[in-house]
């Protein structure tokens, strides 16, 4: 059994999603599949000690399968800080409501309609909406839909949308409200005009279209996402 195999081990012992790894440690869901799957050679620094810290692994068991498995915290590295694994309801995190835009056309605003209770929240680091000077009440999750914007976003990833941003940017993603309908698309800048362009190749299937007046209104942008897909 190699490291990468031992990792994964750990972290079905503890019930852990890849997703949720991942936030514990702050790295991507793409991040640990990469080194789950030997992608990666090698896990080391501050990826190896937060590792170690979240599954309560000794470092040496993990990378080479000597020694007790249990972490000792006297042998973290030096400088290191713990990291601990949270339930949903910890200081750690927010909550933020995932739900269903519902739109008119031509009228400004968003009315949301929570999700069932069984997937009606998720939640994502305080430090890292705070970091960014997000307002945690204006932050919303939507599910993305379709096949347009791939391999940006897939169909069933989730997308936090910051309701508080609705200037359009440049290159941004944002969530519109375009003829009544919630879309996702990339905002670009063209002759005078912002046109909802897909990241899709298909541009045939998936053409651009002119972002003007009360047909086009965004809601918010997108800031964060959750894939399965690398």
């Amino acid at each position: 059994m190699n490291w990468n195999q031992r990792l994964t081990q750990a972290r079905v012992e503890k019930n852990l999603s890849k997703s949720e790894l991942a936030r514990a440690i702050n790295v991507s869901p793409a991040t640990i599949t990469q080194w789950e799957s030997g992608t990666t050679k090698e896990l080391k620094g501050e990826n190896l000690t937060a590792v170690c810290s979240v599954l309560g692994l000794a470092a040496e068991w993990l990378l080479h399968g000597r020694g007790p498995k249990a972490l000792d915290p006297t042998a973290l590295f030096p400088g290191a800080r713990r990291v601990e694994v949270h339930d949903t309801d910890s200081p750690i995190f927010y909550q933020i409501p995932k739900v269903r835009l519902k739109l008119q056309a031509g009228v400004m605003g968003v009315v949301t309609e929570p999700l069932p209770e069984e997937s009606g929240k998720t939640t994502i680091l305080r430090a890292w909406v705070d970091k960014r000077g997000f307002q945690p009440e204006k932050l919303v999750a939507i599910e993305v839909k379709g096949e347009s914007m791939e391999p940006t976003l897939y169909a069933g990833d989730t997308v936090f949308i910051n309701l508080a941003d609705t200037q359009p940017a440049e290159n941004g993603v944002f969530a519109v409200n375009y003829e009544g309908e919630a879309v996702v698309k990339r905002l670009s800048r063209d002759a005078g005009d912002w046109w909802l362009t897909s990241d899709n190749s298909d541009q045939r299937k998936y053409h651009r279209k002119v972002c003007r007046g009360v047909d086009c209104l965004i809601v918010g942008r997108v800031v964060y996402k959750e894939s399965e897909h690398i």
